[in-house]
């Protein structure tokens, strides 16, 4: 070391070696070297090394983060850039191949995963109500079992019992890969999905192992939850089944229209044979159902048949296209096969199916249940049908028609008889449709076929007594009473306020009695007992047919059956049915109120209320004219039938028509109303109404009277 002499100047240290701080840097302690954080040995510390082991111990990273820390460097240099440094504008947003691809394949793996954690978690459920059909069961009012219908008809067949041809026709149809599918169709789904995103519809994308699914396990909504379940259960029912299993059940379980199930009942209701005498050109019609057999049903209208026509010979093209028809046999194949026009298994032949159609059409209507929903079964119909009622008119009208057949057999072969009786409160008690449901579809009872003829007389008597009459144009309203004098000679002209009313060939119309009978003046009261022609035609003009009409509307006959505003409307050119007929002369009964005929009291489904709409009573008349016109009535019924006792509460008239087409009788007793109607109609040859020829008797031995007054006796 050398000693600084004496007038050497100091030695200056380094200025690179001083850490310079600013004057106004404030020391932080955790910038201070603390001694009290420092382990010094001997200072209340273990010197061995076994400290030094464990302070290394404490220091060593776990292996979680040695690994990511091995990472890291990795991870940043590949991590993805976005946006993109290296592009300009809008390329920066648009993502690398690279990006593209692991975001493709992360996508593709978190949806792997998540499917098969979904297949896992998805079990098989119960069978739901679809594939649990039920009959339908009517009561009478009583209470007591009335009918189980046919409607719901289903019977499984073992597959092997199913034609081959038959089987490939449904396969063609709906899934031709289904032998080597895994139950499911990824391209049909997603055709579905679009469906559903574009407008709201999941229709399509199924397999026939799907629609089995659909048919027994599921219900009917179309949307995508039920169609991804659908989706997991058919892929589980697919490893779990055979294919034959599967297309045996859907072919059990699917729906084929005219309320049937399966393909056995659906042979016997479109071919009235079993499924296995069925060829492949019927298989195909058949098939085609499982399309819609709303639309494709060729016996519900043109544009069905259109339908079914064109997809019935594309199925059977495509049994060729896969090799399971030959061009040959399909060439044997050139004319439609023409399902039955009515469901046989429908028919029992028996009166009780027409009060059975009567109160499904009601139910229906009334209930807003839809064919399909109601082909499902369940429900529990409580009808308004009297049975001591109904057998007793049953049988008095084919008493009726055997004798007619016995007297008069030419004649007796165009015959026809309606028959029905309404309670005044709108309860249809009984009706007779028809000799034989299953020869003729039509109800008697329904049909408005033949003009009321004098039956007619008591809506323009109640009409002239409610509305008053008008003699001349701006002349005021005048009353009537029911003894208000009128002309009822034969022959009397009909007048308007200008004159005398002239028809379309330039002649004055004129009154027409029966037998040509005049009377002279007479009361409105007499001329409707008396069954007289021109006071009521008078009193139709004088009043206003417009108010005529809305009489008989409000009374009960339908709008669509009352004649042409003419003269000729007040002498019975409407055409009413003989229920309705029965309902209009209830409302007469019921003091001027009247409700709307009704079949069905209650409806359940399983025990639960279904709701149903109940017709409301309305006022249609006033009491006081209602019951001018059944005192009226009475004077009819007891005018026709001078035996009867006076205290007797019975009203009623008879009906005849000037061409001598139709014979009615309608009256009431214990407020309930029945009309009987005669008729000859040649159904083979037109709907034209011809003369009767005595089958309905004769004035005093009217048959449609004997019917009445028989079936209308007290019961036993």
């Amino acid at each position: 070391m050398t000693r600084r002499g004496e007038g050497e100047e100091p030695q200056r240290p380094d200025e690179t070696m001083q850490l310079k701080v600013p004057a106004s840097f404030r020391a932080d302690e955790t910038m201070q070297l603390r001694v009290a954080d420092l382990e010094i040995p001997g200072a209340g510390q273990p010197s061995d090394g076994s400290s030094r082991l464990a302070r290394k111990k404490e220091l060593r990273p776990s292996p979680l983060r040695r690994l990511i820390g091995a990472a890291a460097p990795y991870v940043r240099r590949h991590r993805p850039r976005y946006p993109r440094p290296d592009r300009d504008g809008w390329r920066r947003w648009v993502p690398s191949w690279r990006q593209s691809a692991g975001a493709v394949l992360a996508g593709t793996g978190l949806s792997v995963v998540l499917l098969g954690v979904a297949y896992a978690a998805t079990d098989i459920p119960d069978l739901n109500s679809y594939a649990k059909q039920q009959d339908n069961v009517f009561f009478w009012a009583s209470g007591a079992p009335m009918a189980r219908t046919g409607w719901v008809q289903r019977q499984d067949m073992p597959l092997k019992d199913v034609p081959e041809d038959v089987r490939w026709a449904v396969i063609a149809a709906e899934n031709a890969s289904f032998y080597s599918d895994p139950g499911i169709s990824l391209k049909g789904i997603s055709r579905a999905l679009l469906r559903t995103v574009g407008s709201g519809d999941t229709q399509g994308g199924s397999t026939i192992t799907q629609q089995y699914v659909k048919n027994v396990y599921l219900n009917q909504d179309q949307t995508i939850s039920r169609k991804f379940t659908e989706a997991m259960i058919a892929l589980k029912l697919d490893n779990q089944m055979s294919k034959d299993d599967i297309l045996q059940g859907y072919l059990n379980t699917s729906w084929f229209g005219r309320g049937t199930y399966g393909i056995q009942r659906a042979a016997q209701a479109y071919y009235g044979k079993d499924v296995g005498e069925l060829n492949a050109s019927e298989g195909a019609m058949l098939a085609s159902l499982l399309k819609g057999a709303g639309l494709y049903d060729p016996t519900l209208g043109a544009a069905n048949h259109a339908r079914a026509v064109e997809r019935w010979k594309w199925i059977l093209d495509r049994m060729v296209d896969i090799g399971k028809l030959s061009k040959q046999e399909r060439a044997t194949y050139t004319a439609f096969p023409e399902p039955l026009k009515r469901n046989p298994l429908y028919d029992t032949g028996q009166q009780t199916d027409y009060l059975v159609e009567l109160a499904t059409q009601y139910v229906k209507k009334s209930a807003n249940i839809s064919d399909k929903e109601f082909d499902l079964g369940g429900f529990q119909i409580y009808t308004t049908f009297d049975k001591g009622r109904e057998t007793r008119l049953t049988e008095e009208v084919t008493k009726a028609r055997k004798q007619a057949q016995k007297d008069d057999p030419k004649n007796a072969k165009a015959a026809h008889y309606g028959a029905a009786s309404v309670g005044a409160d709108g309860r249809i008690i009984a009706v007779y449709g028809g000799p034989d449901h299953r020869t003729q579809g039509y109800n008697e009872s329904n049909a408005t076929t033949v003009p009321a003829g004098s039956a007619f007389q008591p809506f323009v008597y109640a009409a002239g007594l409610e509305h008053g009459v008008r003699k001349t144009r701006e002349g005021p309203i005048e009353q009537v009473s029911p003894q208000s004098l009128y002309d009822g000679n034969d022959g009397a002209l009909i007048k308007t306020p200008e004159g005398p009313y002239w028809d379309r060939s330039g002649k004055p119309v004129a009154a027409k009695n029966d037998a040509g009978k005049s009377y002279g003046s007479i009361s409105l009261r007499r001329a409707l007992a008396l069954g007289v022609n021109g006071p009521f035609m008078q009193l139709g003009m004088d009043t206003g047919l417009d108010k005529v009409r809305r009489t008989a509307e409000s009374s009960g006959l339908l709008s669509s059956s009352i004649g042409a505003m003419v003269p000729a409307l007040t002498t019975g050119s409407s055409t009413p049915s003989a229920i309705r007929m029965a309902s209009g002369y209830s409302t007469f009964a019921a003091g001027g109120t009247h409700t709307e005929p009704y079949s069905v009291r209650k409806l359940t489904r399983n025990g639960s209320q279904v709701d149903l709409a109940v017709p409301e009573k309305r006022r249609a008349m006033s009491e006081e004219v209602a019951g001018q016109v059944t005192d009226a009535l009475g004077d009819a019924y007891r005018a026709a039938n001078p035996s009867a006792p006076a205290s007797a509460n019975v009203a009623g008239k008879h009906g005849t028509t000037d061409k001598d087409t139709a014979s009615w009788y309608v009256g009431t007793a214990d407020q309930v109303s029945t009309a009987v109607v005669v008729y000859r109609i040649d159904l083979t040859k037109s709907l034209e109404p011809l003369p009767l020829e005595g089958i309905a008797g004769t004035a005093g031995d009217s048959v449609p009277y004997g019917i009445w007054s028989r079936a209308m006796d007290p019961l036993d």
